[in-house]
C-alpha cells in the first residue's frame, strides 16, 4: 500500500480503532463490534494475545476493513507483523531503521512522536504520516492546532487520550485522523461482553467525524 493511498484512506475514514486484546477471542469480538459500528481501520497492537493469528483471522472475517498493527518496537516485530499480513504499522517512537524497513516493503508506517523535532524527523525519514502520542499530555486539540502554522503539511494522527467526544475537535484542529483505544473499547464493556455498547460508540464516533 503506497503512502498516497494510505493518506486517502485515513482522510476518508478518520478513525482508527486500537485493539489491545488480552485474549484472541476477545480481540475478534472487539474488532467485529467496531466494524459493525462503521470503523474500517483497525489496529491490533503487537502485544495482543496471538497478534499475528488475530490479524490473519480478521483479514478474512472483515474484508471491508483495513487491518494493521501497532506497538511495534523493533525490526523483528516489524518483519513478523508484515509476514502476518498487517496492512499498516504504528510504532510508539521514531526509529529510522523501522521506517526504512517498512518503506522497503511498501507498508505504511506511522511512528509515534510528540515534539515538533520528532514529528519533522519522522516525516523527513519517509513516514507515511505521524502519530502524535500522547496528545493529551500537551493539550489535545489546542496542541494540534498550534502545530499547523509551522508543520501543517505533515499528516498527523493523534492518539493517547482521544475520546469519542474530543475526536471531532482534534480533526477540526488539523489532524487527518485519530486513534482511539480505551474510550471506544471500554474495559467495562469488554469485561461484560457488551459488544452492542462498543458498536454504538463506534457509530457515534463515525457520525461525529463525518460532520467535521
Amino acid at each position: 500500500m503506497k503512502s498516497e493511498f494510505w493518506l486517502k484512506l485515513i482522510a476518508q475514514h478518520r478513525a482508527i480503532a486500537i485493539i489491545r486484546a488480552p485474549q484472541i477471542e476477545l480481540g475478534e469480538q472487539m474488532a467485529h463490534a467496531v466494524a459493525a459500528g462503521g470503523v474500517k481501520l483497525i489496529e491490533i497492537t503487537w502485544n495482543s494475545d496471538r497478534a499475528a493469528e488475530l490479524i490473519d483471522q480478521l483479514k478474512t472475517d472483515l474484508p471491508d476493513c483495513t487491518i494493521g498493527t501497532g506497538t511495534v518496537l523493533n525490526l523483528q516485530q516489524l518483519r513478523s507483523s508484515i509476514q502476518a499480513g498487517a496492512e499498516f504499522i504504528f510504532t510508539p517512537h521514531v526509529n529510522l531503521s523501522l521506517i526504512q524497513a517498512a518503506i522497503a516493503q511498501n507498508i505504511p508506517i506511522i511512528p509515534g512522536a510528540l515534539t515538533p523535532t520528532e514529528i519533522v524527523t519522522a516525516w523527513q525519514a519517509g513516514a507515511s504520516s505521524v502519530k502524535v502520542f500522547p496528545v493529551h499530555a500537551l493539550g489535545g486539540a489546542s496542541y494540534i492546532q498550534s502545530l499547523q502554522a509551522a508543520i501543517g503539511q505533515i499528516p498527523l494522527i493523534p492518539t493517547g487520550g482521544v475520546t469519542v467526544d474530543n475526536a471531532p475537535d482534534l480533526v477540526a484542529a488539523g489532524a487527518i485522523a485519530v486513534g482511539l483505544a480505551g474510550n471506544l473499547l471500554s474495559q467495562r464493556a469488554i469485561q461484560s461482553r457488551d459488544w452492542r455498547t462498543i458498536e454504538r460508540q463506534a457509530r457515534i464516533l463515525v457520525h461525529r467525524l463525518q460532520s467535521v
